[in-house]
Protein backbone atom coordinates (compact mmCIF):
# COMPACT_ATOMS: atom_id res chain seq x y z
CA UNK A 1 0.00 0.00 0.00
CA UNK A 2 3.07 2.50 0.88
CA UNK A 3 4.26 1.84 -2.36
CA UNK A 4 1.32 2.84 -3.91
CA UNK A 5 0.54 5.80 -2.18
CA UNK A 6 3.97 6.84 -2.73
CA UNK A 7 2.99 6.60 -6.79
CA UNK A 8 0.03 8.31 -6.11
CA UNK A 9 1.66 11.27 -4.53
CA UNK A 10 4.14 11.44 -7.53
CA UNK A 11 0.73 11.39 -9.94
CA UNK A 12 -0.82 14.16 -7.92
CA UNK A 13 2.36 15.96 -8.50
CA UNK A 14 2.29 15.57 -12.16
CA UNK A 15 -1.49 16.36 -12.57
CA UNK A 16 -0.94 19.92 -10.40
CA UNK A 17 2.24 20.27 -12.92
CA UNK A 18 -0.13 20.00 -15.44
CA UNK A 19 -3.09 22.55 -14.27
CA UNK A 20 -0.95 25.79 -15.47
CA UNK A 21 -1.80 24.84 -19.29
CA UNK A 22 -5.73 25.97 -18.98
CA UNK A 23 -6.83 23.37 -20.08
CA UNK A 24 -11.03 23.48 -20.98
CA UNK A 25 -13.54 20.80 -20.22
CA UNK A 26 -14.06 17.70 -22.49
CA UNK A 27 -15.86 18.19 -25.04
CA UNK A 28 -17.64 21.43 -23.90
CA UNK A 29 -13.96 23.85 -24.89
CA UNK A 30 -15.60 25.53 -27.65
CA UNK A 31 -18.72 26.96 -25.15
CA UNK A 32 -16.67 28.05 -22.49
CA UNK A 33 -14.08 30.02 -24.68
CA UNK A 34 -17.52 31.62 -26.53
CA UNK A 35 -19.00 32.52 -23.34
CA UNK A 36 -15.92 34.28 -22.02
CA UNK A 37 -15.54 35.84 -24.67
CA UNK A 38 -19.18 37.13 -25.32
CA UNK A 39 -19.61 40.91 -24.28
CA UNK A 40 -22.30 40.63 -21.72
CA UNK A 41 -20.28 37.57 -19.83
CA UNK A 42 -18.93 40.67 -17.59
CA UNK A 43 -21.87 43.33 -17.95
CA UNK A 44 -22.90 42.52 -14.22
CA UNK A 45 -22.59 40.46 -11.08
CA UNK A 46 -25.70 38.89 -11.92
CA UNK A 47 -24.61 37.76 -15.34
CA UNK A 48 -21.21 36.91 -14.42
CA UNK A 49 -22.96 34.33 -11.90
CA UNK A 50 -25.32 33.23 -14.59
CA UNK A 51 -22.12 32.45 -16.94
CA UNK A 52 -20.38 30.56 -14.37
CA UNK A 53 -23.44 28.75 -12.91
CA UNK A 54 -23.84 27.42 -17.03
CA UNK A 55 -20.42 26.53 -16.85
CA UNK A 56 -20.31 24.52 -13.69
CA UNK A 57 -23.94 22.97 -15.65
CA UNK A 58 -21.39 21.82 -18.64
CA UNK A 59 -18.90 20.36 -16.36
CA UNK A 60 -21.30 17.74 -14.89
CA UNK A 61 -22.55 16.75 -18.20
CA UNK A 62 -18.94 16.19 -19.14
CA UNK A 63 -18.71 14.09 -15.63
CA UNK A 64 -22.31 12.36 -16.89
CA UNK A 65 -20.54 11.01 -19.73
CA UNK A 66 -17.99 9.22 -17.24
CA UNK A 67 -19.67 6.59 -15.81
CA UNK A 68 -19.10 3.15 -14.34
CA UNK A 69 -19.24 0.31 -17.21
CA UNK A 70 -18.81 -3.38 -17.71
CA UNK A 71 -15.57 -4.45 -18.66
CA UNK A 72 -15.59 -3.50 -22.14
CA UNK A 73 -13.41 -5.61 -24.82
CA UNK A 74 -11.37 -4.16 -27.37
CA UNK A 75 -11.52 -4.81 -31.64
CA UNK A 76 -8.34 -4.37 -33.22
CA UNK A 77 -7.82 -4.25 -36.79
CA UNK A 78 -4.30 -3.36 -38.18
CA UNK A 79 -3.39 -3.43 -41.89
CA UNK A 80 -0.07 -3.23 -43.51
CA UNK A 81 -1.09 -2.14 -47.09
CA UNK A 82 0.96 -2.76 -50.49
CA UNK A 83 4.58 -2.31 -50.30
CA UNK A 84 5.72 -2.01 -53.79
CA UNK A 85 9.40 -3.04 -52.78
CA UNK A 86 11.15 -5.44 -51.14
CA UNK A 87 12.37 -3.34 -48.14
CA UNK A 88 9.05 -1.23 -47.97
CA UNK A 89 7.10 -5.12 -48.20
CA UNK A 90 9.12 -6.42 -45.40
CA UNK A 91 9.23 -3.13 -42.89
CA UNK A 92 5.41 -2.91 -43.25
CA UNK A 93 4.74 -6.32 -42.20
CA UNK A 94 7.26 -6.50 -39.65
CA UNK A 95 5.46 -3.64 -38.28
CA UNK A 96 2.13 -5.26 -38.21
CA UNK A 97 3.50 -8.38 -36.93
CA UNK A 98 4.93 -6.93 -34.25
CA UNK A 99 1.38 -5.26 -33.25
CA UNK A 100 -0.14 -8.30 -34.14
CA UNK A 101 1.59 -10.29 -31.11
CA UNK A 102 1.34 -6.86 -28.92
CA UNK A 103 -2.36 -7.11 -29.10
CA UNK A 104 -2.89 -10.59 -28.61
CA UNK A 105 -0.72 -10.26 -25.31
CA UNK A 106 -2.84 -7.46 -23.73
CA UNK A 107 -5.91 -9.27 -22.14
CA UNK A 108 -8.51 -11.60 -22.33
CA UNK A 109 -10.90 -9.15 -24.09
CA UNK A 110 -8.87 -8.23 -26.95
CA UNK A 111 -10.37 -9.11 -30.45
CA UNK A 112 -6.96 -8.90 -33.09
CA UNK A 113 -7.33 -9.22 -36.90
CA UNK A 114 -4.25 -8.44 -38.87
CA UNK A 115 -4.25 -8.27 -42.81
CA UNK A 116 -0.56 -8.18 -44.44
CA UNK A 117 1.18 -9.29 -47.64
CA UNK A 118 -2.01 -11.18 -50.08
CA UNK A 119 -4.30 -10.76 -47.54
CA UNK A 120 -4.39 -6.60 -47.36
CA UNK A 121 -7.03 -6.49 -50.05
CA UNK A 122 -9.73 -4.05 -50.38
CA UNK A 123 -12.41 -7.25 -50.15
CA UNK A 124 -10.40 -8.73 -47.17
CA UNK A 125 -10.87 -5.32 -45.35
CA UNK A 126 -14.44 -4.40 -45.93
CA UNK A 127 -15.12 -8.09 -44.55
CA UNK A 128 -12.93 -7.67 -41.72
CA UNK A 129 -14.75 -4.69 -40.69
CA UNK A 130 -18.45 -6.12 -41.23
CA UNK A 131 -17.25 -8.53 -39.30
CA UNK A 132 -16.63 -5.66 -36.23
CA UNK A 133 -19.99 -4.19 -37.07
CA UNK A 134 -21.87 -7.39 -36.20
CA UNK A 135 -20.25 -8.32 -33.29
CA UNK A 136 -18.93 -4.93 -31.31
CA UNK A 137 -21.01 -3.18 -28.54
CA UNK A 138 -21.48 0.46 -28.13
CA UNK A 139 -19.08 -0.34 -24.78
CA UNK A 140 -16.36 -2.03 -26.06
CA UNK A 141 -13.64 0.42 -27.87
CA UNK A 142 -12.12 -0.26 -31.75
CA UNK A 143 -8.68 0.79 -33.28
CA UNK A 144 -7.79 0.55 -36.40
CA UNK A 145 -4.06 1.12 -37.97
CA UNK A 146 -3.03 1.34 -40.96
CA UNK A 147 0.26 0.66 -42.38
CA UNK A 148 2.23 1.53 -45.71
CA UNK A 149 2.04 4.26 -48.67
CA UNK A 150 -1.21 6.16 -49.12
CA UNK A 151 -1.64 8.37 -51.72
CA UNK A 152 -3.98 12.21 -51.68
CA UNK A 153 -4.85 13.90 -55.22
CA UNK A 154 -5.95 16.97 -53.56
CA UNK A 155 -9.44 15.86 -53.07
CA UNK A 156 -9.05 12.05 -52.18
CA UNK A 157 -7.25 9.96 -50.07
CA UNK A 158 -6.62 6.34 -50.91
CA UNK A 159 -4.74 4.07 -48.69
CA UNK A 160 -2.38 1.60 -51.48
CA UNK A 161 -3.80 -2.12 -51.18
CA UNK A 162 -3.11 -5.86 -53.13
CA UNK A 163 -5.81 -4.56 -56.09
CA UNK A 164 -8.09 -1.79 -55.47
CA UNK A 165 -7.03 1.02 -53.42
CA UNK A 166 -9.85 1.97 -50.45
CA UNK A 167 -10.68 5.46 -49.91
CA UNK A 168 -10.55 7.00 -46.89
CA UNK A 169 -14.54 8.11 -47.28
CA UNK A 170 -14.62 4.37 -47.86
CA UNK A 171 -12.68 3.53 -44.67
CA UNK A 172 -15.37 5.92 -42.44
CA UNK A 173 -18.56 5.00 -44.04
CA UNK A 174 -17.26 0.83 -42.64
CA UNK A 175 -16.22 2.21 -39.45
CA UNK A 176 -19.24 4.16 -38.98
CA UNK A 177 -21.42 0.75 -39.12
CA UNK A 178 -19.54 -0.08 -36.32
CA UNK A 179 -21.06 0.59 -32.59
CA UNK A 180 -18.16 1.15 -30.64
CA UNK A 181 -18.76 4.46 -29.14
CA UNK A 182 -15.20 5.26 -28.52
CA UNK A 183 -13.11 4.36 -32.06
CA UNK A 184 -9.24 5.22 -32.42
CA UNK A 185 -8.01 5.27 -36.22
CA UNK A 186 -3.79 5.55 -36.07
CA UNK A 187 -2.92 6.03 -40.30
CA UNK A 188 0.68 6.09 -40.29
CA UNK A 189 1.05 6.08 -44.10
CA UNK A 190 2.83 8.59 -46.39
CA UNK A 191 -0.14 11.19 -47.28
CA UNK A 192 -2.37 10.08 -44.05
CA UNK A 193 -3.19 14.30 -42.85
CA UNK A 194 -5.25 14.15 -46.41
CA UNK A 195 -7.83 11.69 -44.72
CA UNK A 196 -8.52 13.18 -41.53
CA UNK A 197 -11.63 15.27 -42.75
CA UNK A 198 -13.01 12.03 -43.92
CA UNK A 199 -12.55 9.95 -40.90
CA UNK A 200 -13.34 12.36 -38.34
CA UNK A 201 -16.30 12.55 -36.34
CA UNK A 202 -17.26 12.34 -32.48
CA UNK A 203 -16.27 9.93 -30.55
CA UNK A 204 -13.47 8.80 -33.20
CA UNK A 205 -9.96 9.86 -32.19
CA UNK A 206 -7.74 9.89 -35.78
CA UNK A 207 -4.09 9.97 -36.06
CA UNK A 208 -2.40 10.39 -38.67
CA UNK A 209 1.46 10.43 -39.36
CA UNK A 210 1.40 13.83 -41.64
CA UNK A 211 0.15 16.90 -40.94
CA UNK A 212 -1.57 16.86 -45.18
CA UNK A 213 -1.98 14.77 -47.73
CA UNK A 214 1.40 16.73 -49.51
CA UNK A 215 3.25 14.86 -47.14
CA UNK A 216 3.73 12.13 -49.90
CA UNK A 217 7.23 10.46 -48.53
CA UNK A 218 7.19 7.17 -46.82
CA UNK A 219 7.26 8.03 -42.84
CA UNK A 220 8.77 6.45 -39.79
CA UNK A 221 6.16 7.45 -37.62
CA UNK A 222 4.72 3.77 -38.12
CA UNK A 223 8.39 2.15 -36.24
CA UNK A 224 7.90 4.56 -33.37
CA UNK A 225 4.08 4.10 -32.76
CA UNK A 226 4.63 0.64 -32.50
CA UNK A 227 8.19 0.67 -30.78
CA UNK A 228 6.22 2.76 -27.99
CA UNK A 229 2.94 0.17 -27.27
CA UNK A 230 6.43 -2.10 -26.13
CA UNK A 231 8.17 0.33 -24.49
CA UNK A 232 7.89 1.64 -20.60
CA UNK A 233 8.53 4.26 -20.93
CA UNK A 234 5.55 5.67 -23.40
CA UNK A 235 3.74 5.10 -19.65
CA UNK A 236 4.00 8.86 -18.56
CA UNK A 237 1.63 8.55 -15.69
CA UNK A 238 2.85 4.90 -14.72
CA UNK A 239 -0.90 4.06 -14.29
CA UNK A 240 0.13 0.25 -16.25
CA UNK A 241 -1.34 1.05 -19.45
CA UNK A 242 -0.65 3.09 -22.57
CA UNK A 243 -2.91 5.87 -23.62
CA UNK A 244 -3.17 6.95 -27.13
CA UNK A 245 -2.14 10.74 -26.54
CA UNK A 246 1.00 8.75 -24.46
CA UNK A 247 1.63 6.77 -27.48
CA UNK A 248 1.40 9.75 -29.86
CA UNK A 249 3.65 11.87 -28.27
CA UNK A 250 5.93 8.97 -27.72
CA UNK A 251 6.46 8.19 -31.72
CA UNK A 252 6.00 12.14 -32.66
CA UNK A 253 8.83 12.60 -30.33
CA UNK A 254 10.89 9.61 -31.34
CA UNK A 255 10.08 9.99 -35.20
CA UNK A 256 11.46 14.03 -34.43
CA UNK A 257 14.74 12.78 -33.06
CA UNK A 258 14.97 10.66 -35.99
CA UNK A 259 15.52 13.10 -38.27
CA UNK A 260 18.22 15.49 -36.26
CA UNK A 261 20.47 12.13 -36.09
CA UNK A 262 20.05 11.73 -40.11
CA UNK A 263 20.54 15.28 -40.30
CA UNK A 264 17.29 15.22 -42.22
CA UNK A 265 14.79 17.58 -42.95
CA UNK A 266 11.68 16.37 -41.66
CA UNK A 267 9.07 15.31 -44.34
CA UNK A 268 6.16 13.91 -42.15
CA UNK A 269 4.75 15.62 -39.11
CA UNK A 270 2.10 13.82 -37.08
CA UNK A 271 -0.91 15.28 -35.93
CA UNK A 272 -4.26 14.34 -34.31
CA UNK A 273 -7.98 15.11 -33.85
CA UNK A 274 -10.22 13.80 -31.93
CA UNK A 275 -13.51 16.03 -31.03
CA UNK A 276 -15.05 15.38 -34.48
CA UNK A 277 -14.94 18.85 -35.41
CA UNK A 278 -11.82 20.93 -35.38
CA UNK A 279 -8.58 20.56 -38.14
CA UNK A 280 -6.20 18.16 -36.99
CA UNK A 281 -3.46 19.53 -34.62
CA UNK A 282 -0.28 18.54 -33.42
CA UNK A 283 -0.24 19.27 -29.56
CA UNK A 284 -3.68 19.03 -27.33
CA UNK A 285 -5.25 22.70 -26.82
CA UNK A 286 -8.54 23.25 -25.75
CA UNK A 287 -10.74 20.09 -26.10
CA UNK A 288 -8.57 18.40 -28.66
CA UNK A 289 -6.55 15.94 -27.05
CA UNK A 290 -8.85 14.74 -24.62
CA UNK A 291 -10.55 11.38 -25.77
CA UNK A 292 -6.87 10.87 -27.06
CA UNK A 293 -5.79 10.83 -23.47
CA UNK A 294 -8.41 8.69 -22.08
CA UNK A 295 -8.35 6.11 -24.90
CA UNK A 296 -6.54 3.06 -23.64
CA UNK A 297 -4.63 1.37 -26.23
CA UNK A 298 -2.82 -1.14 -24.35
CA UNK A 299 -2.62 -2.26 -20.59
CA UNK A 300 0.60 -3.38 -18.93
CA UNK A 301 1.84 -4.77 -15.61
CA UNK A 302 -0.53 -5.17 -12.99
CA UNK A 303 -3.52 -3.89 -15.56
CA UNK A 304 -2.79 -6.43 -17.68
CA UNK A 305 -2.90 -9.28 -15.41
CA UNK A 306 -6.47 -8.21 -13.87
CA UNK A 307 -7.58 -7.46 -17.25
CA UNK A 308 -6.92 -11.23 -17.53
CA UNK A 309 -8.95 -11.81 -14.38
CA UNK A 310 -12.73 -12.36 -14.32
CA UNK A 311 -12.86 -11.44 -10.36
CA UNK A 312 -10.94 -8.48 -11.37
CA UNK A 313 -12.21 -7.11 -14.56
CA UNK A 314 -15.03 -4.48 -12.79
CA UNK A 315 -12.64 -3.32 -10.06
CA UNK A 316 -10.19 -2.95 -13.11
CA UNK A 317 -13.29 -0.77 -15.59
CA UNK A 318 -13.64 1.33 -12.36
CA UNK A 319 -9.97 2.40 -11.93
CA UNK A 320 -9.94 3.74 -15.36
CA UNK A 321 -13.35 5.21 -15.18
CA UNK A 322 -11.82 7.63 -12.12
CA UNK A 323 -8.60 8.13 -14.18
CA UNK A 324 -10.79 9.57 -16.83
CA UNK A 325 -12.86 11.19 -14.41
CA UNK A 326 -9.71 12.57 -13.39
CA UNK A 327 -8.60 13.64 -16.81
CA UNK A 328 -11.94 15.53 -17.22
CA UNK A 329 -11.39 17.74 -14.38
CA UNK A 330 -7.79 18.47 -15.18
CA UNK A 331 -9.40 19.53 -18.63
CA UNK A 332 -12.56 21.57 -16.73
CA UNK A 333 -10.56 23.49 -13.88
CA UNK A 334 -10.79 26.62 -15.77
CA UNK A 335 -14.71 26.31 -15.16
CA UNK A 336 -14.73 25.18 -12.02
CA UNK A 337 -14.62 27.11 -8.46
CA UNK A 338 -11.14 26.04 -7.01
CA UNK A 339 -12.71 24.66 -4.16
CA UNK A 340 -14.98 22.41 -5.76
CA UNK A 341 -11.97 21.37 -8.11
CA UNK A 342 -10.02 20.59 -5.40
CA UNK A 343 -12.80 18.66 -3.44
CA UNK A 344 -13.68 16.48 -6.55
CA UNK A 345 -9.57 15.93 -7.64
CA UNK A 346 -9.26 14.72 -4.20
CA UNK A 347 -12.74 12.52 -3.68
CA UNK A 348 -11.60 10.90 -6.98
CA UNK A 349 -7.78 10.19 -5.74
CA UNK A 350 -9.23 8.53 -2.59
CA UNK A 351 -11.45 6.58 -4.60
CA UNK A 352 -8.93 5.37 -6.97
CA UNK A 353 -6.27 4.35 -4.25
CA UNK A 354 -9.13 2.31 -2.72
CA UNK A 355 -9.79 0.60 -5.78
CA UNK A 356 -6.32 -0.02 -6.42
CA UNK A 357 -5.83 -1.15 -3.44
CA UNK A 358 -8.50 -3.86 -3.90
CA UNK A 359 -6.18 -4.53 -7.32
CA UNK A 360 -3.43 -5.25 -5.49
CA UNK A 361 -4.37 -7.69 -2.55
Amino acid sequence: MRGWLEELAGRVRLWHAQEGLRAKALLCGGIFRRAEAHPRATATASSSALSFSRRKCLVVLCFAAVSVRAYAGVYYVTVAGLGGEPDYEQRFTAAARDLDRVFKGSGSGAHVVTLSGKDATRARLTEVLASVAREAKAEDDFVLVLIGHGSFDGVEYKLNLVGPDVSGAELAGMCDRIAARRQLIVNTTSASGGSVAALRRPGRGVVASTKTGTEKNATVFARYWVEGLQDPAADVDKSDSVSAMEAFQYADRKTAAFYESQKRLATEHAVFEDTGRGEAVRAASGSEGALLSTFTILRTGASQKAANDPARQQLLAKKEDLEQKIDVLKYGKAAMDPAEYKKQLTDALVQLAQVQQELDK
